[in-house]
C-alpha cells in the first residue's frame, strides 16, 4: 500500500509530541500521588495508566492513519451505540461515590459518558455543517434533539459535572457553525432565566457543592475540606516546590481524589508556581495546536469536527484547573492526560488523533 507523502511531510508532530509528554507526566504523577503514608507505594494504578496508555496510542494513530471523512456516514451508527451504552449505566452499571457511571466488561469498567463526548460532536458536525452560517435558532431543532438524550441520561446517572461538560462542547460546536450571534444571546437569556428551575432538580449534595463554593472555608471538615485541602496543598509548594514524592499534603492523605479530579493539586506542591506555569503553558500550546488544526481543515465538517475536539480539550481543561483552586464548584471533572482514568484518557488521545487527521490532511483536499 502506497503512503500518501503529503500525509508524512504534513503531520502534526508537535500535536503528537507535546500530547504523548503530557500523558507520561499524568503517569508519573498518578504515581507519586498514590504512594501515601506508608512506606510500600502502590505502583498498580500507574501501571494500570500505562496500559491505558499504550491502548490509547494505538487508537489515536489508528484514527489519524484513517480519512476523516470517513467518520461522516458512521457518525449516527456511534452516535446511536453510544447513546444504548448510556442507558444501560443506568440498568447494570456499577455504583461508586452515589453516582452510576461505568459498566463493569469483568477486565476493565467503561465509562460511556466520556465517550459520549466524542461521539456527540461527531453527530453535531455531521448535521450542521449543512446549515449556512447564520442561521437562527429556529433551526437547532435537530441538533437540540441530539444533545436532549446524551444530557437526560447523563443527569440520571447523577452526574452534572458531565453533563454541564457535554453541553458546553455542543455549544462550542454550535457557535462555530454560524448561529447568529444575536440567536446566541437569546438562547443564553433563556438559560440564565431557566436556573432557578434547574436548582430544583438538583439533588442535595449537589446543591451543597453550590453553597460551599462561595464560601470552603464555612464548613472546611465537610462539604469545603475538598476545596480548602486543595489550596493548601497549592500553596504550600511555593516557587519551586517540594521535589517529586515530597509533598507532605498527598503522602499524609489530606487530599481528596488526589489521582483523580484533584491531581493538580499533587502536581502544584510537587512541583510550585514554576512547574504550574509550566505544565499551565503546555496546555495553553495544546489548545493553540489544536485552533491550528481547525484552521487548517479544509471542507466545513473537518473545521466543526476540529473544533469539537478542541471544545472537549479546553473546557476540561478549564474547569478542572478552576474546580481545584476554588475559582469553580467541585464537579468531578478529570483533568485531561493527567488524571487517572483509562476512559477518560483514551477518549482525550482520540480526539487528538481527529485533530492530527484534520491537519496531516489540509493538503490532500
Amino acid at each position: 500500500m502506497q503512503i500518501d507523502r503529503r500525509l508524512v511531510t504534513g503531520f502534526d508532530w508537535p500535536l503528537f509530541v507535546l500530547t504523548v509528554g503530557l500523558a507520561l507526566l499524568g503517569i508519573m504523577t498518578i504515581y507519586s500521588a498514590t504512594c501515601g503514608a506508608d512506606e510500600e507505594c502502590p505502583r498498580y494504578l500507574a501501571t494500570k495508566q500505562s496500559y491505558w496508555l499504550a491502548i490509547g496510542l494505538v487508537l489515536m494513530v489508528a484514527t489519524f492513519a484513517v480519512d476523516y471523512q470517513h467518520l461522516n456516514r458512521w457518525a449516527y451508527p456511534i452516535y446511536a451505540a453510544v447513546v444504548i451504552l448510556l442507558a444501560l449505566v443506568l440498568v447494570i452499571g456499577i455504583t461508586s461515590g452515589g453516582s452510576q457511571r461505568w459498566l463493569d466488561l469483568r477486565f476493565f469498567s467503561l465509562q460511556p459518558s466520556e465517550f459520549a463526548k466524542l461521539a456527540l460532536v461527531l453527530v453535531l458536525a455531521k448535521t450542521l455543517c449543512y446549515y449556512e452560517p447564520g442561521y437562527s435558532l429556529t433551526a437547532l431543532g435537530v441538533p437540540l434533539m441530539l444533545c436532549a438524550p446524551v444530557l437526560l441520561l447523563v443527569l440520571l446517572q447523577p452526574d452534572l459535572g458531565t453533563a454541564v461538560l457535554i453541553f458546553l462542547i455542543a455549544m462550542g460546536v454550535v457557535v462555530m457553525s454560524g448561529l447568529r450571534m444575536r440567536s446566541l444571546l437569546y438562547f443564553g437569556l433563556v438559560a440564565v432565566a431557566a436556573l432557578p428551575v434547574g436548582w430544583k432538580f438538583l439533588k442535595p449534595y449537589q446543591k451543597t457543592r453550590i453553597w460551599t463554593f462561595m464560601n470552603p472555608e464555612s464548613d472546611p471538615l465537610g462539604a469545603g475540606y475538598h476545596v480548602v485541602q486543595s489550596k493548601i496543598a497549592i500553596g504550600s509548594g511555593r516557587l519551586w516546590g517540594k521535589g517529586y514524592l515530597q509533598g507532605s499534603q498527598n503522602r499524609l492523605e489530606f487530599l481528596p481524589e488526589q489521582h483523580t479530579d484533584f491531581i493538580f493539586s499533587v502536581f502544584a506542591e510537587e512541583w510550585g508556581f514554576s512547574g504550574c506555569v509550566l505544565l499551565l503553558a503546555g496546555y495553553g500550546l495544546l489548545i493553540l495546536l489544536a485552533l491550528r488544526a481547525v484552521r487548517r481543515a479544509q471542507d466545513r465538517f473537518g473545521v466543526l469536527l476540529a473544533a469539537g475536539m478542541t471544545a472537549i480539550l479546553f473546557w476540561q481543561f478549564t474547569i478542572n484547573i478552576g474546580m481545584v483552586t476554588g475559582l469553580l464548584p467541585v464537579v468531578g471533572i478529570p483533568l485531561p492526560l493527567i488524571s487517572y482514568g483509562g476512559s477518560s484518557l483514551v477518549t482525550t488521545l482520540v480526539a487528538v488523533g481527529l485533530l492530527i487527521s484534520i491537519s496531516m490532511r489540509r493538503n490532500t483536499r
